[in-house]
């Protein structure tokens, strides 16, 4: 594994990190605001995001590199309004993406097929994590403003359980 990649995969294990504290600012916010299910659902995402973190952490350490965590910065939100809330998880989700995306690209030029191998899984995660933002985003826009479609759609969200990652190292 090049320095290169090494450095951008140690990156990526605090990009995750943070990741898993601005969901859990989300979760946060819409229990403050009383959407209990919300908040189970951004939970539930930032445990998702320590996991893939400790996964980049472990394929570092299974491949003899040095594992350095930085500091977590204070996420910035903009919680004007649940709807905000949802498209800024949307713009995270895609920036993450982008991210990923990046390494990929790096262990592409670098013929790190172990590494691309690895990356694969987080790939498609990143489409579903896209895809479950915007999915939220357009139940919102159609029942969120009527009360007892925002009670039904918080009930759907407090139903989400955590299930690991079924990634093989």
């Amino acid at each position: 594994m090049t320095e290169k990649v090494s450095a951008l995969l140690n990156d990526q294990v605090n990009k995750e990190f943070y990741s898993a504290y601005l969901y859990l600012d989300f979760a946060n916010y819409f229990t403050e605001k009383g959407l209990t299910g919300f908040a189970n659902w951004y939970n539930v995402q930032a445990q998702e995001e320590r996991d893939h973190a400790v996964l980049f952490m472990q394929y570092l350490q299974n491949n003899g590199e040095k594992v350095t965590l930085e500091g977590i910065a204070k996420p910035a939100t903009e919680s004007s309004d649940s709807m905000a809330v949802l498209k800024q998880a949307l713009q995270h989700e895609k920036y993450v993406t982008g991210l990923i995306n990046n390494i990929y690209h790096a262990a592409s030029e670098d013929r790190d097929y172990r590494t691309l191998q690895f990356l694969d899984w987080f790939v498609k995660e990143q489409g579903e994590e896209e895809k479950n933002a915007n999915d939220l985003i357009q139940k919102m826009d159609i029942f969120g403003s009527d009360p007892k479609g925002l009670y039904l759609l918080d009930q759907e969200l407090a139903a989400r359980v955590y299930a690991a990652p079924s990634l093989t190292l």
